[in-house]
Parts: C-alpha cells; structure tokens; sequence
C-alpha cells in the first residue's frame, strides 16, 4: 500500500509541475525575443545570480548558456554582499533569478546594477516586486502552486529551469550554432563521442597504406606487413583512388591462385572502394562499416571521392568510444 501510496504522491507532483510548464508556455511574450537578443549581443560575461534553489537554478542555465557559445557563470547573491560584486563589470549582461522578487540578498546586486547602468533582466513571478520594476527586461513567470506542503520550491523552480533552457536553445539558433561549435566545448564524454567526425578518428598523411595499382603483389605483401593496418589503398599514376586490398582478401586469393605473387595490385584489388566525407560523423561511418560488412573506410572531402586524404579503420572508430 505504501508503494501505491508514494506513486501517486509522485504522479500528483509531476501533474503540478507539468501545469506549471503549461503555464509558463503561454506567459512567453516580446520580452523573451528581447533577452535572447541582450545574450547574444553581450560582447563580455553573461552571468546569473540567484539565491538558495534560484541560485542552483542559475549555475545550470549558466552550464548551458556557456555550452552553446555565450560565456556565462553564476554568482550567489549571499556572496556578492561580501566581495564578489567585483566580479560584475559594465560590459556584462546579469540576469537575477528569483521567485518572489524580493529576497533581501538580491537588493544589493540590483543597486548595484542599475548604479553601473548594468543591463538587468529579471526571471520573476511577482510583477510588484524589486526585481520586476528594476529589471530592464522582465521575464515574468507565472506563480503556480509548489508540491509539497504548497511551499517547497519545486513547480516554480522547474518553471526556472525551463525558461533558461528557452533562452540557449534560442541562444543557440540565433547565433547559428552548429553540432561542429558544439563538438568544440564537448571533447569528451558521450556527448564528445557522438559528435566525433571521421577527420577526428581517421589515419591521414604518410600513414595512410597507399599503392600503385600497377605494383607486384610480392612488394605489396611487403608494403601491407609494414604498415600494419591490413589493408593496402590503390591508387593510378594521377594519385586517384582505384581499390582497396585486404588480409582476407588476399589470403582468399591465395587459395584460388597459385601464383599469386607474380600478379599485380590492379588484378587483386576490389575496386572503387567505399569512401566517406571527413566530415561524416563517426558514428554514422560505424553504420556504413556494419551494413557493408567491412572494417575500413577511405576518406574523401570535398565531394571527391577518389582523392583519398584518410582511412578510417574499426580500430580507430573503437578507440574513439564510438557505439
């Protein structure tokens, strides 16, 4: 009984919070176009400052603002009272976060601001508070019944959350930032991993296994021992690509023909081997891998496929923590 019982205190929390949104959606007006103009034109810091839950609030919109290429970090409005309002110059953009409006902490920061003539834009609920008739854009968020005793922070700070999660995706298309931007401020973890690119992952310049098509298979079998990858790139004389011979494959032939070595590359080969731009997602070019049941991939860039400036091995591709 219990279980059933904190399930549906659960379903009742997610439904307020879920109204809460609802609410929130239908309050966004010209003064959302104005903040997310004031970000993107901020040449200096973005930051958010907030107290208790408004302030964790502020560090995560400040997270996401500064991932999608607008400079941001959060300050604790308990903190600014002893020192760190040094922190704030005129050149910024400071964007306060609170549900009242009129938390004690916050009134020196907005002094402070409307002082140094610091651009102010305030997330509020209270349209007759400090905050609101401070700020210079005022992005009113509807008051909603909080879960939990109707006082613990919870619908309204998801309303908090939601509207900073509005202004970067916004952020973010304003400025046209791309999936390769994002990649730059993401080298690691999943994220980096999936927007990893074949030029990421690829072997290029003198390890790249190439041979001339016209070669004898007794210099090719060489070549392929000391180069290690298990496979060989053909190529003509004008450096274009023309195949691709691998372990297998020559050990396939072998069995067919004797006389193996006697044979050139160009008799051996598999030709016009399959190529990928250098800018195709790893983990796209893994798919390709699977679906052709192969191990290596040349790699081409500008819509030119038999200028091969790479190769993509399974290898390099797990390396990369690619899946």
């Amino acid at each position: 009984m219990k279980i059933n019982k904190y399930k549906k205190i659960a379903y009742e929390v997610i439904d307020l919070e879920i109204q809460a949104l609802k609410k929130l959606k239908k309050s966004i007006n010209n003064s959302f176009d104005l903040a997310v103009n004031a970000i993107v034109k901020c040449q200096s810091k973005i930051i958010l400052c907030g107290v208790g839950k408004s302030y964790l609030i502020a560090s995560k919109i400040a997270a996401t603002l500064s991932s999608v290429g607008c400079p941001s970090f959060s300050l604790s409005a308990n903190d600014c009272s002893h020192g760190n309002l040094g922190s704030i110059s005129k050149s910024d953009l400071l964007i306060l976060i609170s549900n009242s409006g009129e938390t004690q902490e916050l009134k020196p920061v907005i002094k402070y601001a409307n002082r140094n003539k610091i651009t102010l834009i305030g997330i509020v609920s209270k349209k007759d508070s400090l905050l609101h008739r401070a700020a210079d854009i005022k992005l009113t968020i509807p008051e909603v019944k909080e879960a939990g005793l109707g006082i613990v922070p919870t619908s309204s700070t998801s309303e908090q959350l939601a509207i900073g999660d509005c202004l970067a995706v916004a952020a973010l298309n304003k400025k046209r930032f791309s999936k390769q931007n994002f990649k730059e401020f993401h080298p690691s973890g999943s994220l980096g991993a999936q927007l990893k690119t074949v030029e990421d992952l690829m072997i290029s310049g003198a390890r790249i296994p190439f041979v001339n098509e016209d070669t004898n298979m007794s210099k090719a079998l060489n070549l392929i021992t000391k180069k290690k990858l298990g496979i060989l790139i053909a190529i003509n004389k004008k450096k274009l690509t023309t195949g691709i011979i691998t372990d297998g494959q020559i050990r396939r032939s072998s069995q067919k023909n004797k006389s193996l070595i006697e044979l050139t590359v160009k008799k051996v080969m598999t030709k016009n081997p399959l190529s990928v731009d250098k800018d195709m997602l790893a983990v796209k070019s893994l798919a390709i891998m699977s679906e052709n049941k192969i191990t290596s991939l040349c790699v081409h860039k500008k819509k030119n496929p038999k200028r091969t400036i790479g190769v993509l091995h399974i290898h390099n591709i797990l390396d990369g923590n690619i899946s």
